[in-house]
């Protein structure tokens, strides 16, 4: 598992322990094409990585120019883990990493108090495990903790059976992607995309 492009390009992570781990790392094939996506939108911006695991999204997204990463995981190991690859990856890290249990609505109320002077996240990874109605449910979570940036993009990771919506109560999917058994859909705020139709991709392992 590696950094596929920026600064810390090449830069090998540490992953999983094997056996019972629950960690699942967004692969590099997969992280590579998303953040093709995405393109300029890292920029300078301000992310906040769910299910950070082994932190591999938001050390994408700081490799590729992100001001600022918050990752967020309910294990401690997989925190351990993302701090040891942060540190592998830059002297002097820009980011912060946070203990919370995602399925508590009240723990994505403690993610906006890290905002007092910012209208919230330009870019949030969402990366549940497979399968488990997470997905949906924190996508609710952070519109109602109001996390999102009025510019800002959410991309879930899923496996690609899965059904997510194309429209929310603030959101609206701008495209969807397919890599394999990876499913991937990049919401923005529905305001935004009003007069556009959701694209769709399908790539084939």
């Amino acid at each position: 598992m590696r950094i596929t492009g920026g600064t810390a390009r090449g830069r090998k992570l540490h992953g999983p322990a094997g056996g019972k781990d629950t960690i699942r790392p967004t692969s590099d094939r997969v992280r590579e094409a998303l953040f093709n996506i995405l393109g300029d939108r890292i920029d300078g911006a301000l992310v906040l990585d769910l299910f950070a695991g082994t932190g591999a999204l938001g050390i994408e997204a700081l490799s590729r120019g992100a001001r600022h990463a918050v990752f967020v995981d309910r294990s401690r190991r997989a925190l351990t883990l993302a701090a040891a690859n942060l540190e592998l990856c830059f002297a002097s890290p820009p980011a912060s990493l946070i203990r919370l249990d995602l399925s508590n609505e009240k723990h994505f109320r403690k993610l906006r108090q890290l905002l007092p002077d910012s209208p919230g996240f330009d870019l949030i990874f969402l990366d549940p495990p497979y399968e488990k109605k997470l997905a949906h449910h924190c996508m609710m979570m952070v519109e109602k903790a109001g996390i999102l940036a009025p510019g800002g993009l959410l991309v879930a990771e899923e496996r690609h059976t899965v059904q997510l919506p194309e429209v929310t109560t603030t959101l609206r999917l701008g495209t969807s992607r397919r890599y394999g058994e990876t499913g991937i859909w990049i919401y923005e705020p529905a305001s935004q995309a009003l007069n556009r139709q959701p694209q769709k991709n399908i790539l084939k392992p």
